[in-house]
């Protein structure tokens, strides 16, 4: 088994042939910059043996697909003037560029003139490429800057395993390979660096690079015949891909099967904890961490999330002025997996809560832990639509080939199909709905890559798979949300268990690249609360609606319940709307407050004594799903009245006041004492979110029994497990 990744070029330096080649000036084009992908950049011109910018007049997409062309790239997807990439130095070598997009060099494109220009360099313009690559595009060595020396191909590169490492997962060792005009060839090891293996290792998922056995592909090498590619290459290190990496000095002339007193480059790469393997599964089972000063939340997949750090016990996010692929590659790093793929701004992983604690973050590259990075401290003027997130590169774990979804109207849902051994021949077949739920689903997405789960069925009569799949081979099957795959979920192994069978009732998914994530303003909770004596002729549509403690229905009309009351504003932080599971159709009518109940439970109340028991209880159901307010610049888009739609927009809040029905928690029958108020939202995950943890609040609060006071109100996974204010008591979030 070989992993390989389609890499068409060892440099973003391109050669540009002139179709006169007496005449027409010759160019090196490169990305440069504050750039967050290895594709976008400044763009920068190599003329007369100088590195210049180009201005941003007249600039047009037709321009910029002639230069992501001329870099390798498939063509663009956007540019950028007022030097979004930041400002470059020296010449501004272009100005006022027309391409009509046929040309194959930005030369060919009228302008000015090299060197004609009256712009600054604060109009330097960024291109965005396509991140797809040109297969077979001609490259050049650019050591010495010299763009007449040679050209060159280079389609894929591969790190081949030797035999007894093939059924290895991840491939973590192996002869490195490109395949150069169709043909295999190794790399000679001579001008090889530990820098070089570093780039290699990350850009297939893993942290660094170790020492290995250097016999064993000794006598490999010497048994087999060789055949060398005709280059060294030369990385800093700091590179996130190979391709962003300068090549080196060419090998002399019919050296291509030798290598002086060298040997074929190998690289043997350290897995990340998560992926390291193991003899029995191919992989370690999901496990609980030591506490982490850097954490990723809000991704859809493997290694990606909103960046979040540790400081003085409180999680905080990151601003994202000034985040590039240098800082997010040392995250990714530090968490186990590879080089970044992308620095990403703007909260396009969903806003974070609390503070923000780091700001204009500079790595060198070479930092163990994002802490160890130099930044500022003061983030005024930053706001979580600023918090910086990143992709990484994960290993090849093989999981996508291990399960499947069939029969579905598209690729993102359908019957959940497993591959598994039978007697000793692997067969695809189904998993037994029992206890299916939202998590078992979110699990199933992640391993495909298909991101979150929006619905976990129970049925999948509809959707007419592989008849041959049809048997169940797994059962049982529960999930705590962390898992990579559904096998490390706990099941029933080969003890199938499931009354209902397959077929019809096998379990299914829908996935989706966005989901919500709600969370509760804990400050409002603690402002708000307060005691109230109401009468029992008050809360007759509230005891229809089980609002109130079992003892309230032996109570006469005359009597008095105690109520524990507060406001909640709930939060929609994520990337895509809170929406109601069901539809109009399926809507609960309540007759004693004559309105519609969307989701039947919405809100769990519960106090709880110091040993994390039960003492009192209450709910809320979601009979007004509404934007109440919404962050500056953001229309509502759901209202209550008039049979409406329901659900919070992102950016928004639902708001439940304190003085509404059901907004408290029955304490009529508490004695006095120290206790703590829960809140947990969505608690029965009848709709997807793409973080879970946060879905709950715990107070402290002291009752005399006559008043009552709340006080330290956290949400859930604010605060580091050394910090914890509730020692013993777990997320049922997490655990359930």
């Amino acid at each position: 088994m070989v992993f390989s990744t389609a890499l068409c070029i060892f440099s973003l330096l391109a050669l540009v042939q002139a179709q006169s080649e007496s005449q027409q000036p010759k160019i090196q084009l490169r990305l440069a910059g504050d750039k967050h992908k290895h594709y976008e950049g400044r763009l920068e011109v190599f003329y007369n043996n100088e590195w210049g910018t180009v201005c941003d007049d007249d600039f047009s997409i037709e321009a910029a697909h002639v230069a992501c062309r001329e870099l390798g790239f498939l063509g663009a997807v956007a540019w950028s003037p007022s030097a979004k990439f930041g400002q470059g130095e020296g010449r501004i070598w272009l100005d006022n560029v027309h391409c009509t997009g046929g040309e194959k060099s930005l030369a060919e494109c009228p302008s000015n003139g090299f060197g004609v220009s009256d712009c600054k360099h604060s109009e330097d313009v960024g291109v965005v490429c396509n991140q797809k690559r040109i297969p077979g595009h001609r490259f050049i060595n650019t050591m010495n800057n010299n763009v007449e020396t040679l050209e060159e191909r280079v389609e894929e590169i591969r790190v081949r395993p030797i035999s007894s490492h093939l059924k290895r997962i991840p491939i973590t060792e192996g002869f490195v390979e490109i395949k150069d005009q169709g043909k295999w060839r190794q790399i000679c090891d001579e001008q090889w660096t530990p820098l070089n293996s570093r780039v290699v290792c990350g850009m297939y998922g893993f942290p660094g690079e170790k020492k290995y056995n250097n016999k064993v592909y000794k006598s490999l090498s010497m048994r087999k015949k060789k055949n060398y590619w005709g280059f060294s290459v030369n990385c800093t290190g700091n590179e996130a891909h190979l391709s962003s990496c300068r090549l080196g000095k060419a090998l002399e002339p019919k050296r291509n099967v030798e290598c002086g007193r060298g040997l074929p480059v190998v690289v043997s790469c350290v897995p990340g904890r998560a992926f390291a393997p193991s003899s029995s599964t191919g992989f370690r089972k999901a496990y609980r961490p030591e506490q982490p000063l850097v954490r990723l939340r809000g991704g859809a997949n493997i290694g990606e999330g909103r960046v979040e750090v540790l400081k003085n016990g409180v999680w905080g996010t990151i601003c994202d002025d000034n985040w590039n692929l240098r800082a997010a590659t040392v995250v990714c790093r530090e968490l186990g997996f590879g080089s970044a793929k992308e620095a990403l701004t703007g909260a396009k992983l969903g806003q974070g809560m609390g503070p923000v604690h780091m700001n204009e973050v500079e790595c060198s590259g070479f930092e163990k832990s994002l802490t160890d990075c130099y930044f500022n401290n003061d983030a005024l003027g930053c706001s979580h639509e600023e918090d910086a997130a990143v992709r990484c590169n994960i290993p090849a774990m093989g999981f996508q080939k291990r399960i499947r979804l069939s029969g579905g109207r598209n690729p993102y849902e359908g019957r959940v199909e497993v591959l598994t051994e039978k007697n000793g021949s692997l067969v695809w077949g189904t998993v037994c709905s029992e206890n299916w739920g939202m998590i078992e689903a979110m699990v199933v997405c992640r391993q495909l890559g298909l991101g979150f789960a929006s619905q976990a069925f129970q049925e999948t009569w509809y959707w007419a798979g592989d008849a041959s799949a049809d048997n169940v081979v797994m059962s049982g099957v529960r999930c705590s949300g962390t898992e990579m795959s559904l096998p490390q979920c706990l099941h029933h192994g080969k003890h199938i268990n499931c009354p209902r069978g397959g077929a019809r009732f096998a379990a299914g998914v829908s996935c989706s690249d966005m989901a919500p994530d709600l969370v509760l303003n804990a400050q409002l909770v603690e402002q708000t609360t307060y005691l109230e004596d109401r009468p029992m002729y008050a809360l007759q549509c509230a005891l229809e609606e089980n609002c109130l403690s079992s003892t309230a229905k032996k109570n006469d009309h005359s009597s008095y319940r105690r109520l524990l009351r507060f406001s909640s504003q709930i939060h929609n932080v994520g990337q895509s709307d809170f929406r109601p599971k069901l539809g109009y159709q399926a809507w609960t009518w309540h007759e004693c407050h004559r309105h519609y109940h969307s989701i039947e439970v919405f809100t769990h109340y519960d106090l709880l004594s110091l040993n994390g028991s039960k003492v009192a209880e209450g709910h809320k159901a979601s009979f007004c799903l509404e934007d109440t307010q919404c962050d500056e610049g953001i229309q509502k888009r759901y209202a209550c009245a008039n049979f409406g739609e329901q659900g919070i927009t992102v950016g928004c809040w639902d708001t439940y006041r304190h003085d509404i029905d059901c907004q408290w928690i029955d304490i009529t029958d508490v004695k006095p004492g120290d206790y703590i108020l829960q809140v947990v939202i969505n608690p029965n995950y009848d709709v997807a979110e793409s973080d879970y943890t946060n879905n709950f609040m715990k107070c402290k609060c002291r009752y005399d029994g006559y008043r009552i006071w709340t006080y330290h109100c956290q949400t859930g996974g604010s605060r580091s497990s050394d910090m914890d204010e509730y020692p013993g008591m777990s997320n049922q979030l997490q655990f359930r």
